[in-house]
This record gives structure tokens, sequence and C-alpha cells, in this order.
């Protein structure tokens, strides 16, 4: 009876075992679903608008010395608002140019209350080419172009003012920051020698305009 017990109990341990090991058998490994990630970076062609903001800082040069001394500097501040538009090309792996032009209301000015002149930047613009190293989600780049600035002069003393439109260059570098597929953050600052104009005041006098400029963006490319 013992024996007759015991061999049950062993055909039951072994017929478990093997309904395991089927079981086991059955039993289909699945990876995990891959993580749905938006590859924002290295897609840097193609036509682009945007829109910026900044300040900026500069010169006016009195090389006639209307309102004092030859030679006189005054400073000129204030904010820029502007749209861009622009397209980039893909040169090699890793080296991106482009092409932008943008135009921005500005209220850069100055006054002296000395010499009674108000100077006021009223509008800056540019046409410029970029040459860029693409890091996948950022392009750094240097920038280089014709600049051009509207601007008023006045001899608030004798109430005369002229308005003139300077052209000049400008260089700069900036980076941009891919934030998705079609859209970036771009930063960047430019350094802009626009010339000398000659205002009809009082006398004619020529007057040179120099500005530094930082500005932020956002563009989305098409």
């Amino acid at each position: 009876m013992n024996r007759l017990a015991v061999s049950l109990l062993a055909g039951v341990a072994a017929l478990s075992f093997i309904s395991s090991v089927q079981a086991a058998d059955l039993i289909i490994s699945e990876p995990a679903p891959p993580v749905g990630i938006v590859d924002v970076g290295g897609n840097w062609d193609g036509v682009y608008v945007g829109a910026f903001a900044g300040y900026g800082w500069g010169t006016l040069n009195d090389d006639d010395g209307y309102f004092n001394v030859v030679d006189t500097e005054y400073d000129l501040t204030g904010w820029q608002v502007g749209v861009a538009a622009g397209a980039n090309f893909t040169v090699s792996e890793a080296i991106v140019a482009g092409i932008v032009a943008d135009i921005a209301w500005s209220d850069i000015g100055g006054s002296d209350a000395v010499d009674l002149v108000d100077y006021d930047v009223n509008w800056l613009g540019s046409i410029r080419g970029r040459l860029g190293f693409d890091g996948g989600a950022f392009l750094p780049y240097l920038t280089a172009g014709v600049a051009f600035a509207g601007a008023t002069a006045t001899d608030t003393d004798l109430d005369i003012s002229d308005d003139q439109t300077h052209i000049g260059w400008t260089v700069g570098a900036g980076v941009e920051f891919a934030v998705a597929d079609n859209v970036s953050i771009d930063v960047l600052y430019r350094y802009s020698d626009y010339g000398s104009k000659t205002y009809a005041l009082d006398v004619d006098t020529d007057l040179g305009l120099t500005t530094h400029t930082i500005s932020a963006g956002v563009n989305f490319r098409f």
C-alpha cells in the first residue's frame, strides 16, 4: 500500500513538471514598444519665415561738427521688433548655407539737450548670407551682408528736421535651436555700419550711424 501511494505521488509530480514545462514553452516574449521620439535635428533645408524682437545701441557721429565740435559722438539706445524670411541649403554633411532678409521697426535714438539735437532710427533692414554648422538640433552660424536704416535728424532749436536712408554693411553671429520638426528659436548678435548721410538742417551736415543689436526670434520652416 505504501509503495502504491509513493508511485501515485511520483506520477503526479512528474505530470506537474511536464505541464509546467509545456506552459513555459507557450509564453512568447515581446519587446516593449519604442517610445515615440521626434527627430528635430539635421533638417535645416528649406524656406522659412519668422519674427523677432531685440535691443540695440549705437553711435551717431557728427563728422562736420554741426552740433558741437568735429567728430562729436552721440549715444543711441532702443528696441526693435521685426520679421524675417529666408532659405537654407545643405552644402555638405556638416555645412548649411543660406540667405535671409529682415526688416524691423525701431525706436533706437538719442538726444542732446545741450546741442539741441534729436536723432531717431525709425527702421532697420538687411539682406544677408549665412554659413552654419549642422549640429543636429542646433545650428551655430556666421552672417554678413548689406544693411539699411531709415533715420530722422532734428535741430530742436530751429525746429528743422530731415529724413535719410543709410546703406552700409553688417556682420554677426547667431545660433538656432530646433524645438520641433519645423520650428526653431534664433538668437543673433549683429554689428552694423550704415555709413554717413548728408542731412539738410540749418546747414548740410554729414551724420554717420553704427549700431550693435541683439535679438531673439522664432522661425517656421516649410
